[in-house]
């Protein structure tokens, strides 16, 4: 998985939220303008292709993928014009630059027609939403989208996902459901020097933290620099949440936020949270953490696993060959969920999404709005879902014996995840779980990961991921600053109290403090949130 991908999930954890049900008018209060739309002076057809029978010209702007080329180059662009007669004037930008730019976009009265891989946040699309900016799309959906609308109908939780509080539909779908994003932070180990060494693979947490103290005493390396474990706080894929299970029953994730039994718990203040903080001081203390853990960014940590000689004992990341290389990667590998203090196997389970927001939205200043949806709408064929995701049929996909489509290996010295983003927009698209077994096969380091994560994580999960919940903006503006503070709070004193520990003496103060921001509202709101989303999916 690539990192302009991996950012994309990262984006996607951080606030999601629900819904109600699905209302069939095309107008809109929230500052809705009903607008007359125009499609038909191109000879608009409401079946078939092409869509238009003159060619219509529309301008799309939202992020695209680092190494992206400008889309109109793309096979998969170049084909949807040709069978829809639309063509789009692109100005997707790479993620950072569209950040920048993304509001003077949206206030400016140049907007444009429609926003692909949006980069709004949940809290951008219900301010312009409210400003009949973004216009309500379950009218256009209801008539325009047949393959949509049949998607939906089959899928009311995909449905609640992208219904906002006020009942209406902003924004459209990206869905990949694979079962890989819940269970990012995979711990590996040198199994060559477990072998060197003659240390079995551990199965327990006081075994793993033996077996880093065999590699520091021994200098596993032999380069008097081995580091025994990296790792990267805070990370989406790269932190030690299975260890804070391990050492204090508490699984965790990147956003603290866990639920269980409907309940949703926040987890950096539990007792367990603390136990385990203090145990990892005690292994810092014994020179079994890399101290750059703490600053190093994510690319100075993989190229920690790239040195010239090997000195990394342990690390956590998405995958082994995207850590410590090709070459390398035979001599890592993932250590199973360890039992912990409590006798427990608990595998954290992280807040990212498969059913993304965000995919497509409409502006107010489309004039266009039936063959704008309709030109989205071809992108949930199940066919163009896989090209939006994937790339081209013939280029990157080549259909099976069973008509299935399977990747066409990559060239050598290009990853699959590189190649992907030169030759796949993304967008609006849907590959179900159901799609993965009827109309493209999940990519090959895909379906190891799958295999992986049924196997040795799933059966252990310790808790639910917070479901994609489209909270209101009212309760977005409740939450946004408090969620700021919190993360702070607690990437700080979490990163101080394993480097210098006074965990024992501070944590009664850090609670208060996280209290006084308003960690108890934040839960309050996301749990509010919740049962909403439970109740309309």
């Amino acid at each position: 998985m690539t990192m302009a991908f991996s950012r994309k999930y990262a984006a996607l954890g951080a606030v999601l939220a629900g819904t109600l049900t699905f209302t069939a008018c095309s107008g809109g209060g929230s500052g809705a303008t009903e607008i007359k739309d125009a499609s038909a002076d191109f000879g608009f057809q409401e079946t078939g292709f092409p869509i238009v029978s003159k060619q219509l010209d529309l301008k799309f702007s939202g992020t695209k993928a680092a190494l992206a080329p400008d889309y109109n180059t793309m096979t998969v662009v170049q084909e949807w014009e040709k069978a829809t007669n639309i063509h789009i004037n692109w100005e997707n930008l790479p993620e950072t630059v569209f950040q920048e730019k993304k509001n003077l976009i949206l206030a400016s009265g140049d907007l444009p027609d429609a926003f692909f891989n949006s980069g709004l946040t949940d809290a951008e699309i219900a301010t312009y939403s409210a400003s009949g900016t973004l216009i309500p799309l379950e009218g256009l959906i209801e008539k325009n989208a047949p393959n949509l609308s049949k998607l939906l109908a089959e899928r009311p939780d995909i449905k609640a996902a992208i219904t906002s509080s006020d009942g209406h539909i902003y924004s459209l779908p990206s869905v990949e459901e694979l079962g890989l994003v819940q269970f990012p932070h995979a711990m590996a180990i040198n199994t060559s020097w477990l072998k060197k060494l003659n240390i079995p693979m551990p199965k327990t947490i006081d075994e793993f933290h033996d077996a880093l103290l065999a590699f520091k005493n021994q200098d596993a390396s032999g380069t008097g620099k081995t580091i025994p474990l990296s790792f990267i706080p805070g990370s989406w894929c790269g932190d030690i949440v299975d260890l804070i299970a391990a050492l204090g029953g508490v699984p965790d994730n990147m956003d603290h936020r866990i639920v269980q039994d409907d309940k949703v718990i926040f987890t950096a203040t539990q007792d367990g949270y603390k136990k385990a903080i203090q145990t990892l001081h005690e292994w810092y203390q014994e020179g079994l953490i890399d101290p750059e853990s703490f600053s190093q960014d994510d690319k100075a940590y993989l190229a920690k696993g790239k040195a010239a000689t090997e000195n990394l004992g342990s690390f956590v990341w998405w995958e082994i060959p995207e850590m410590v290389g090709a070459d390398r990667a035979n001599n890592y590998a993932l250590v199973p969920v360890l039992e912990g203090v409590d006798g427990k196997r608990i595998a954290s389970q992280s807040n990212n999404q498969e059913i993304a927001r965000g995919a497509f939205a409409i502006t107010r200043a489309n004039k266009y709005s039936a063959a704008t949806m309709r030109w989205a709408d071809n992108l949930y064929d199940p066919i163009q879902s896989a090209q939006a995701n994937w790339g081209p049929i013939g280029e990157t996909l080549q259909k099976d014996a069973n008509g299935l489509l399977t990747q066409i290996p990559a060239p050598a010295g290009t990853s699959e995840g590189e190649r992907r983003q030169k030759v796949a927009p993304g967008g609006p698209k849907a590959n179900t779980a159901e799609n993965f077994t009827t109309v493209v096969a999940p990519e090959p380091r895909a379906a190891e990961r799958q295999k992986t994560v049924n196997e040795l994580y799933k059966p252990f999960a310790g808790s639910e991921g917070y479901p994609p919940v489209a909270l209101s903006n009212e309760e977005l503006q409740q939450i946004t600053t408090i969620q700021t503070d919190v993360t702070s709070l607690v990437k700080q004193n979490t990163a101080k109290w394993i480097v210098s520990g006074g965990i024992e003496q501070e944590w009664d103060g850090y609670v208060s403090q996280l209290k006084n921001v308003g960690v108890d509202k934040m839960i309050e709101v996301y749990q509010q949130a919740y049962d909403r989303y439970k109740k309309n999916s």
